[in-house]
């Protein structure tokens, strides 16, 4: 899985999990659901402003966000290259 794919997992997970919609992300990120809606879908990257206003509209830290990308990253690598005994 791709970077862009792992980054709309995480975001769409931590935002279902706050029962928040893509409109109420997008208003209180002030970003547009559009543009949630593609990063959902791995089809658009954030930048670094937009890393920190989403993670501020979930209510968590920034390096927490990364960090939950990265273990995931992690975790996808770690099973693709696995042996099979």
């Amino acid at each position: 899985m791709h970077l862009e794919a792992i980054f709309g997992k995480i975001l769409k997970s931590l935002r279902i999990k706050q029962e928040l919609t893509q409109d109420k992300l997008a208003e209180i990120s002030t970003l547009e659901r559009t543009f949630i809606s593609m990063m959902e879908r791995g089809k658009s990257q954030p930048s670094l402003t937009t890393i920190f206003e989403l993670a501020k509209a979930l209510k968590i830290k920034p390096s927490e966000l990364v960090r939950l990308i990265e273990l995931e990253f992690e975790n996808q690598t770690t099973t693709r290259y696995k042996k099979k005994p």
